[in-house]
C-alpha cells in the first residue's frame, strides 16, 4: 500500500516513500532554500522598523491654554439734570493720581468759585500738601473723594490695562480701596463714599466687592482731557460741550501737560454759558454696571 505525508512550511511540497533517496534529499533541500528567501525580507522589515522606532519624534505636548482675559467694563454715570434750558447742570470730577497739581486748574476753580469733586490717591496726598490745604479750607467747593492707594487698577485678576498692571486678586482690590481711604482719613479728610480706580476699568466681580465695602463707584459721561494726553484745543472743545447731567473726568495732577491750559479755558466757557456745576455729593445720579444701585 501506498503512504503519502504532506509537509507544510508557507510553500506546498509532498513527495513518497516510493521516489528515490537522492530525489528526494534534493526536493527537501529545494524546500530549505525557499524558506532561507522567504525569511530575508521578514528580519529586514523587523530591523527598518525598530530603526523607525529609534528614530521618531517624540509628540509634542500642546501648550497649555492661556487663562481668559477678564471683561473689563468702563462705567457711566450721569447726575440729574436741572430740566432748565440754557441752565445745563454739570458735574465736574478731577482725578488727582500721582505728580503735582495742576494750579492752571486749581487757581481759577478757586478764584472763579467753581464746585469740583476731586479723587485723590495716597500717592498724591503724600506729595501735594499745600493743594490739600487748599482742598480743606475750601469745604464749599471740593468734595474729596478715594482714588486709591497706590493708582492700581481695581480689578481682581491678572491683566495689563494701558500699560498698568492690575489688583490681580480680592485682597490687592481690597489694599487698593482701603489703603487710599486710610491715607485720606489720616490726612483729616472726612471718610469718602465715591471710589474711582485707576483706568476708570473694572470687572463685575470686583465692582460687586467695591459696592459691598460700602463704596459707590465713579463713572463719567464726558472724558474731558483723555489721560491728560489731548492737546489744549481739544480738551477745551470736549469739556465746553458738555451737556445738561453730564459727568466730566479730567486730571489735576499734570502741570506740565498742555490738556490743562483747555481744562481751565473750558471751565470759564461753562460757566459763561449759565452752567450750574454741582458735585457729586449734591445731586442724584445713575450709574451703570450695578456701580451706584
Amino acid at each position: 500500500m501506498k503512504k503519502a505525508y504532506a509537509f507544510q512550511t508557507g510553500q506546498r511540497a509532498a513527495w513518497s516513500l516510493e521516489k528515490p533517496a537522492g530525489k528526494l534529499f534534493l526536493e527537501i533541500a529545494e524546500i530549505s532554500l525557499m524558506n532561507r528567501f522567504l525569511l530575508v525580507p521578514t528580519f529586514l522589515l523587523a530591523a527598518v522598523s525598530a530603526a523607525s522606532a529609534a528614530n521618531a519624534v517624540p509628540p509634542v505636548a500642546a501648550p497649555p491654554k492661556a487663562a481668559m482675559a477678564p471683561k473689563l467694563v468702563e462705567p457711566h454715570l450721569r447726575i440729574a439734570r436741572s430740566g432748565l434750558k440754557g441752565h445745563a447742570r454739570v458735574a465736574l470730577t478731577f482725578d488727582a493720581c500721582m505728580g503735582k497739581a495742576d494750579d492752571r486748574i486749581l487757581s481759577v476753580l478757586v478764584s472763579e468759585r467753581i464746585p469740583a469733586t476731586i479723587f485723590v490717591t495716597a500717592r498724591w496726598l503724600k506729595h501735594n500738601p499745600q493743594a490739600l490745604q487748599v482742598f480743606l479750607q475750601n469745604p464749599d467747593l471740593f468734595e474729596l473723594e478715594n482714588h486709591g492707594q497706590n493708582h492700581i487698577p481695581a480689578v481682581d485678576k491678572p491683566v495689563s490695562i494701558y500699560g498698568i498692571a492690575s489688583a490681580g486678586s480680592p485682597e490687592a482690590v481690597r489694599q487698593e480701596v482701603q489703603g487710599g481711604a486710610d491715607a485720606m482719613l489720616a490726612a483729616g479728610i472726612v471718610p469718602p463714599r465715591w471710589f474711582r480706580g485707576s483706568t476708570a476699568k473694572y470687572d463685575l466681580s470686583s465692582i460687586a466687592q467695591i459696592r459691598a465695602m460700602g463704596y459707590r463707584i465713579a463713572g463719567y459721561s464726558v472724558n474731558g482731557d483723555g489721560g491728560s494726553l489731548l492737546g489744549a484745543a481739544v480738551t477745551e472743545k470736549r469739556i465746553a460741550a458738555a451737556k445738561d447731567g453730564d459727568v466730566v473726568i479730567s486730571h489735576i495732577n499734570q502741570p506740565t501737560h498742555a490738556a490743562g491750559e483747555g481744562v481751565a479755558k473750558a471751565i470759564l466757557d461753562l460757566k459763561a454759558k449759565g452752567t450750574e456745576f454741582v458735585r457729586l455729593q449734591d445731586v442724584e445720579d445713575t450709574g451703570d454696571d450695578q456701580t451706584t444701585q
